[in-house]
């Protein structure tokens, strides 16, 4: 393999963890267990399939597949063919689907057989010229990858070159594609293991999505980095989840507070024997207090990690560390290792601690800008910094609170007011499951106050919605108080479990 001398790849991290422990176990997935020296070759083996296939350096590939060992091997060989991984939600179809393909300019496409008709059904639409099956029986990529002879590969990769488009979540607009290059990821990879104390024997197991960053970027990769054995499951199901942590040992787990609430109130929660697990990390959205004190109520031992980030910056920038949570709850923590942040006013001049400011950041981890996105990108790396478009406050020694992110930000009757604010009071009413707080279009208020409220199981539904207002109304100033409350069985989520807003906005328009 023709490699520079200076390079830093992301799939260099796992051939390294190869040469140091060829035998340990890497990833169990199903009834597949991969040594590391045989996810290595693995990866080779999967990479020479690309290109024998015609992908060329620099040509994006499309991932449209659940979890899966081959799913992982489908991201290394990418990396190692000098191909630009491009992961897409399982879930979309139709025109969300086609867009992300044409968008990318994906000329292959990776997905799962389940999955294919879905693919399928949109591909005449977009540049796609190959479609390949991740996984499940003959001439799939896994299936090629898993025995033969290892091929040496006539390939030249820097670290600056891209490796993957993530895009954004498409919470406020359509998604961008953030380009990451090996360098921008393998920096990320380190501020994680250094901030989140990811260690060889954490036996950590991988419920979350792998097309989504924090998964993949946060956890599996760093934790592949360091040697560490890694059990990889196909989707979330809590029952399934505390049975493996009970069975199996596992000493370290990463969820989205949806996820972890659904653990907390299933009821082998407390019969599970979950003593093995001595670190817990979320983020991606609010976790609501009650799920905290009851993982800490119940698992006095265990060390929780509030995780803050974005995919434009591979996701990881901050982390609340388990010694920091008693003292600051609602704090997503302190900058990462290779993460510089300011909290800047609507003149990108810095704002005094404890005013409220967009963060901004400087950083290795960044990515180059977004896909085919020039205007876009201009705008947010203005003046060199990156504008996250995050509503923040920083105190003097930079623990950061996030309030919202500046476009759910409702200005009524010409005062500005965090969503988030009025989420955080309806969370604490007990008949509150879940609640989303949104600005609608209104002659009057310019925009209204308008609050989602998933109701518990045993809530009064025809009595909430007053008493909601009521309960807003005696903690909050009386412009924060929701103009209307609807209740909804659900609200929209993308895979992470942040709450699409745009969607409820749409609803309402």
């Amino acid at each position: 393999m023709s490699v520079s001398t200076t390079a830093s790849r992301v799939d260099d991290l796992l051939r390294r963890s190869a040469a140091r422990v060829p035998e340990r176990a890497a990833l169990h997935f199903g009834t597949r267990t991969w040594t590391y020296a045989d996810l290595d070759t693995a990866v080779t083996r999967a990479a020479a399939r690309l290109l024998d296939l015609g992908a060329a350096a620099g040509e994006r590939v499309a991932a449209y597949g659940r979890n899966s060992d081959a799913y992982l091997i489908g991201f290394l060989a990418c990396a190692r063919a000098g191909l630009v991984h491009v992961p897409i939600n399982y879930a979309l179809r139709g025109e969300e689907l086609a867009y992300l393909l044409t968008q990318s300019g994906s000329a292959f496409a990776l997905t799962d057989p389940a999955l294919r008709p879905a693919l399928e059904e949109v591909l005449e639409d977009t540049g796609v010229r190959r479609v390949l099956d991740l996984r499940e029986g003959p001439g799939s990529l896994v299936a090629d990858a898993s025995a033969g002879p290892v091929p040496e590969l006539d390939v030249h990769v820097r670290d600056t070159d891209l490796v993957q488009l993530l895009y954004t979540s498409g919470t406020t607009s359509r998604p961008k594609g953030a380009m990451m290059t090996h360098r921008a990821l393998v920096h990320e990879y380190m501020s994680c293991l250094m901030g989140l104390d990811l260690a060889a024997d954490d036996r950590p197991l991988h419920a979350m999505p792998l097309y989504h960053s924090a998964q993949m970027h946060v956890f599996l990769m760093p934790w592949l980095a360091v040697g560490a054995t890694n059990t990889l499951v196909e989707a979330p199901d809590p029952a399934d989840l505390l049975s493996r942590i009970e069975t199996d040992r596992h000493g370290a787990f990463f969820a989205a507070p949806t996820l972890w609430v659904a653990l907390t109130n299933h009821p082998d929660f407390r019969e599970r024997d979950l003593s093995s697990l001595r670190k817990a990390y979320y983020g991606a959205s609010v976790m609501p207090a009650p799920v905290l004190s009851t993982l800490q109520e119940t698992l006095p031992d265990l060390g929780l990690y509030n995780c803050f980030g974005q995919s434009e910056i591979g996701p990881l920038v901050s982390v609340l560390r388990p010694e920091e949570h008693a003292d600051r709850p609602a704090s997503a923590g302190r900058a990462a290792l290779f993460v510089e942040l300011r909290v800047v006013d609507g003149e990108d001049r810095d704002v005094a601690p404890g005013e409220l400011g967009e963060a901004v950041y400087r950083s290795p981890q960044l990515c180059e800008g977004y896909w085919d996105e020039p205007g876009e990108t201009a705008e947010a790396f203005r003046g060199g910094w990156f504008h996250s478009g995050d509503l923040v406050r920083a105190d003097a020694e930079g623990y950061i609170e996030v309030v919202d992110r500046i476009k759910d930000v409702i200005n009524t009757g010409g005062v500005v007011v965090a969503s988030r604010e009025i989420e955080d009071v309806l969370f604490a009413h007990p008949q509150v499951a879940e609640a989303a707080v949104v600005g609608v279009p209104d002659t009057k208020w310019i925009e209204a106050v308008t609050a989602y409220v998933v109701p518990t199981p045993d809530a009064d539904t025809g009595e909430l919605p007053g008493a909601l207002t009521d309960h807003v109304k005696d903690h909050l100033a009386p412009f924060k108080v929701p103009k209307a409350v609807h209740l909804v069985e659900g609200l929209p989520r993308n895979a992470s479990g942040k709450i699409l807003k745009r969607s409820l906005r749409e609803d309402e328009g």
